[in-house]
């Protein structure tokens, strides 16, 4: 039987074979594991579908990604803050993408210390390349929903979402 398929009853029995939930847990918290289940699933197939069609990990793809929705660049420190990874990961993702001449890096007039990476015109055609397959693989993942269902998951994950910030205020929002 399917994880994300088992079902509990009042007697406590598993809802959830991989996270093993059961029935007397409470509602949100089984929530926040089939959120986290789903985003894990998804990310796994993408991680495997970007190297076996493009040779590029998923940490790479998001460093293009932020990237291209910043054709002037983006100093290093932005790209660690988007990214929520550390420094030294960045520097590790742009040394491979300079070496493979899919982006630049260049020094930060004024700021010795601060770089500014931007996409080359190669690195811009393979993203659009990649970004498209991407969507469809997207929209191929979520297909077994129909349209109102996603709708309605996409306007209870807003809400979601505002009410995060309301609690977090400290939480940045730097993703969509």
């Amino acid at each position: 039987m399917p994880d994300s398929d088992a079902k509990g009853d009042d007697s406590g029995a598993v809802l959830d074979l991989a996270s093993r939930l059961r029935s007397e847990h409470h509602q949100s918290l089984k929530l926040w594991q089939r959120m986290l289940s789903c985003t894990v699933r998804i990310e796994n197939e993408i991680r495997a579908r970007l190297r076996a069609t493009f040779g590029i990990t998923l940490p790479r793809f998001d460093m293009m990604a932020q990237l291209n929705r910043e054709p002037r660049g983006l100093k290093m420190s932005e790209l660690s803050r988007r990214l929520m990874v550390t420094g030294g990961n960045v520097t590790g993702l742009t040394d491979q993408l300079v070496a493979e001449g899919l982006v630049v890096r260049r020094a930060t007039p004024g700021d010795r210390r601060a770089y500014n990476v931007r996409l080359t015109p190669k690195g811009k055609r393979q993203f659009d390349a990649m970004a498209q397959e991407h969507e469809q693989w997207i929209t191929d993942l979520l297909s077994g929903m129909q349209r109102d269902e996603r709708d309605a998951l996409y306007e209870s994950l807003d809400r979601l979402k505002s009410t995060l910030v309301t609690c977090l205020p400290s939480a940045t929002d730097a993703s969509a």
